[in-house]
């Protein structure tokens, strides 16, 4: 306990990070105040008794989840940040399969930036799509035949203009999410899915309690079980985020005038996850695009039957969803960790692994224990992330169900790792002491 006052001491010594931990939480508190500013012309009171009874385990229910209850109050953020995570997703796909988009990557900082230009443009496109879905969804939605949307307010200029607010609030968000990368501490868009997340977890807590204590649904030997199985899968989360697999390389000593170099062996840490959070991400967003087609069919009863095959406890969602997250981390493995390039390093600087030979048999052998050490990684997010769509039969309340495992404590515990890496790279560089002196956090440094 000292050693972590310590260390939030430290912390607060250097101005720097300082600086930068208060402007990250400046801006969350500005995605989060927009989280509850409702969009002109809605009856507020007409939405909270709409959605007050509204499920918690549908598609929806998870997507607002996702941005920490801006979607269940119709708010100027109800988008959240998954348009940008959409856009991402189809430009790296995209750079797999067209030449153009594999060009920029391959061209450097200029690439990139071209790249980023493209993922805006993107996200605007996708937002406006997706702003279209929501304004059809909320002129639907009524209570005892009186429609959230007022009679008087609805029409082709409340549309347009709903459009483009909540298209403004994601372009808003990116830009926070941006500046907190930039200028803040962690992953800006990671940081603000985050904070969404746990924004609902008291809420969650609250509905278990009730469930179990004044409601007297519960038994104790099954919460008991239920927090046991929850600290398990937290630590299997780490493990699986943290793992790393070390290869050695042998540098040959070699002479240059005076000075020895090389002769030394060094490894080379190969994750059991490089693709991080990312593939939950990445699936759940292209999962939440069936939903948002069929919204603007309401009426169609073949797209609405259709619906039940798409919704969150669905085995057919929770099988594309595992398949997808599958996919998603060997694609993001292969976009962050190439082992051709490092073989190449490799042998650029004199370096080889022992019994096998430089080029292109050091690149097979790294590619293929990535690839081994990556499946049993890529299953196991899977079974945690659909894991949700199963517990709520042990009769755990739907809201605390999502927090049991699955996509939302994936990326918390996902993301406050990576943040808290960061935070303590900022403290060694100045001498002094992080979170852990030992262990998985220092060790993937």
């Amino acid at each position: 306990m000292a050693k972590l006052t310590d260390t939030f001491r430290n912390i607060f010594k250097i101005h720097e990070l300082r600086q930068r931990i208060l402007y990250t939480l400046a801006l969350l508190v500005i995605v989060r105040l927009g989280a509850h500013i409702t969009l002109p012309g809605i009856d507020s009171t007409l939405l909270n008794e709409s959605t007050k009874n509204q499920a918690s385990d549908t598609l929806f229910g998870l997507y607002d989840l996702f941005v920490g209850g801006a979607f269940h109050n119709a708010a100027i953020f109800a988008l959240g940040i998954m348009p940008y995570i959409s856009s991402s997703i189809i430009i790296q796909l995209l750079g797999a399969v067209v030449p153009y988009f594999q060009k920029l990557q391959q061209e450097g900082e200029d690439g990139r930036k071209k790249i980023t230009q493209l993922t805006r443009y993107g996200t605007v496109l996708i937002a406006g799509l997706q702003a279209w879905g929501v304004t059809i969804r909320l002129l639907s939605m009524n209570v005892q035949g009186l429609p959230i949307v007022p009679v008087a307010v609805q029409g082709f200029s409340w549309t347009i203009s709903s459009v483009l607010i909540l298209t403004a609030g994601t372009i808003f968000m990116m830009w926070l999410g941006e500046q907190i990368t930039d200028k803040g501490i962690g992953n800006g868009i990671s940081l603000i899915i985050f904070i969404g997340i746990i924004d609902r977890f008291p809420f969650a807590l609250l509905d278990e309690y009730q469930r179990v204590f004044q409601q007297g649904n519960g038994n104790m030997i099954i919460e008991l079980i239920i927090i046991a199985l929850m600290v398990a899968i937290i630590a299997g989360v780490v493990l699986v985020t943290q793992g790393t697999r070390r290869i050695p390389v042998q540098y040959a000593k070699r002479v240059v005038g005076r000075k020895v170099y090389g002769g030394v062996t060094q490894y080379i840490p190969l994750r059991v996850n490089t693709a991080g959070v990312m593939p939950i991400i990445f699936a759940q967003s292209i999962m939440f695009i069936p939903n948002t087609i069929l919204q603007f069919f309401p009426n169609n009863e073949f797209l609405q039957n259709l619906e039940r095959y798409f919704t969150y406890t669905s085995p057919v969602y929770s099988f594309l969803y595992a398949i997808m997250i599958i996919f998603f981390t060997y694609f993001y493995t292969a976009i962050a960790f190439n082992p051709k390039d490092v073989a190449d390093t490799m042998k650029k600087q004199g370096g080889f692994i022992p019994g096998i030979r430089p080029g292109k048999q050091t690149s097979d052998f790294i590619d293929n224990i990535l690839t081994k050490i990556t499946l049993p990684g890529s299953f196991f997010l899977a079974i945690i992330a659909i894991l949700p769509a199963f517990v709520g039969g042990w009769g755990i309340s739907p809201r605390f169900a999502q927090f049991f495992g699955g996509t939302s404590l994936l990326i918390v515990v996902g993301v406050a790792l990576d943040t808290l890496q960061q935070i303590e790279s900022h403290l060694l560089m100045r001498h002094y002491d992080g979170f852990m002196k030992s262990g998985k956090v220092k060790a993937r440094r």
